[in-house]
């Protein structure tokens, strides 16, 4: 039997890192005349637009401080989203409730990131909390199948979107990173812990310095959710800033998966990619 998903209740709570996404997910739920509360990460959530949304500040691993406030604002539902630079076990701020559970968090950080996020969230969902994705709370954000942009993947494009589809699915397992750039056949850089933008900012370099020697206008940048990955975090972003590294770095296109990646201002995103003559394609997940 399908287990029942209980619909979203008011107010959500958004634990929420760096980056526009909190806040646009903050004005889907206001849109639907559901309340957002933004619990802002210290160091990472940006103070000047959290201050127009309700708030609260916290701080990495004081989870029993985190959830008392989650339930002081009748927050049942909560969502992570956002960047967040994986803290050093040494850095986290421990509280009484933290404490108590080190030897599970001690586990979780052997792992990669979606190992991390998921024995937090299991952590927290022990507290009668449910954790939700951004498909629950704003699937208007979520990339759809097919080509959002005038232009579109020519045959070598295409070849090139499913050889990177086919790395992304063997280095799944390794819990790295969600991205990788194919110009005609060759794999010419993978994403790592620096993220999308840097691993853009090295093709461009590459360019520059001769040694990818493909004619501008060719290879994609393909973005895809590892296989062993909870969905409800960490998906793959898109956004203005990474249509305008992949056309920096002289690219045809880009490739993500449908209903698994997040725009962050789709129509913005699209206007520039249409400017820049790249396309967007979302792929069958």
């Amino acid at each position: 039997m399908d287990k029942v998903v209980p619909p979203i209740s008011s107010p959500v709570g958004l634990i929420a890192g760096s980056g526009t996404l909190p806040f646009a997910i903050a004005d889907s739920l206001s849109a639907r005349g559901i309340v957002p509360v933004i619990f802002a990460i210290k160091g990472f959530c940006d103070p000047e637009r959290v201050r127009t949304h309700r708030h609260h500040w916290i701080a990495v691993g004081q989870i029993g401080k985190t959830t008392r406030l989650f339930a002081s604002e009748n927050c049942r539902d909560l969502v992570f989203i956002g960047g967040l630079v994986r803290p050093a076990f040494s850095e986290i701020r421990l509280d009484w409730m933290t404490i108590r559970v080190i030897p599970e968090l001690m586990i979780a950080f052997r792992g990669g990131d979606n190992h991390l996020l998921s024995g937090f969230a299991q952590i927290v969902e022990r507290q009668g909390f449910r954790i939700r994705g951004v498909a629950e709370v704003a699937p208007e954000l979520l990339m759809p199948e097919g080509n959002a942009t005038r232009a579109t993947p020519e045959e070598q494009a295409r070849t090139d979107i499913a050889m990177g589809q086919e790395l992304l699915r063997a280095l799944s397992p390794f819990d790295t990173g969600q991205a990788v750039v194919v110009i005609d056949g060759h794999v010419v850089a993978v994403e790592d812990i620096e993220g999308t933008d840097a691993l853009l900012l090295r093709v461009a370099r590459l360019r520059q310095e001769g040694r990818i020697r493909a004619r501008p206008g060719r290879g994609v940048l393909v973005k895809a959710p590892k296989t062993i990955q909870d969905l409800r975090f960490d998906l793959p972003a898109l956004g203005v800033r990474t249509v305008e590294g992949v056309a920096a770095a002289q690219l045809a296109g880009i490739a993500i998966v449908a209903g698994q990646t997040i725009l962050a201002e789709p129509q913005a995103l699209v206007e520039a990619a249409d400017k820049a003559g790249t396309f967007v394609v979302g792929m069958p997940a």
